[in-house]
């Protein structure tokens, strides 16, 4: 069974994750986790200023998405996930945002192995 994931838009939403989630963080990014009540996962990717022009912002919210949704299958349902770029995400390969989002996954015990 295929599962799709939402995407967070609203501030309001976003806030909420940041005020009541938990949050873990390694070099690259950190992630932020609450449940919700649905049974879908939705995601939200935060990438600051600090982080690059808007080309390389892109860039790197468009790497966190594929490797997301490559992996979507590990992660646990009924999650609001915020993913927060870090200044040093943009020099990274698409690998190393892939291991830094499943090791964060890990972290917040909402992985399974496959």
């Amino acid at each position: 069974m295929l599962k799709y994931s939402e995407s967070l838009k609203k501030n309001r939403d976003f806030q909420n994750v940041y005020r009541n989630g938990k949050s873990y963080a390694n070099r690259y990014l950190v992630m932020y986790i609450l449940e919700n009540e649905s049974k879908k996962n939705r995601i939200g990717i935060s990438v600051s200023k600090k982080v690059g022009n808007s080309v390389i912002r892109h860039h790197v919210t468009r790497l966190i998405r594929e490797s997301y949704r490559l992996h979507e299958d590990m992660f646990n349902s009924g999650l609001d996930i915020v993913v927060i770029a870090r200044s040093t995400a943009k020099d990274c390969t698409y690998h190393e945002i892939e291991s830094a989002l499943l090791h964060l996954g890990g972290l917040h015990h909402v992985t399974k192995n496959r």
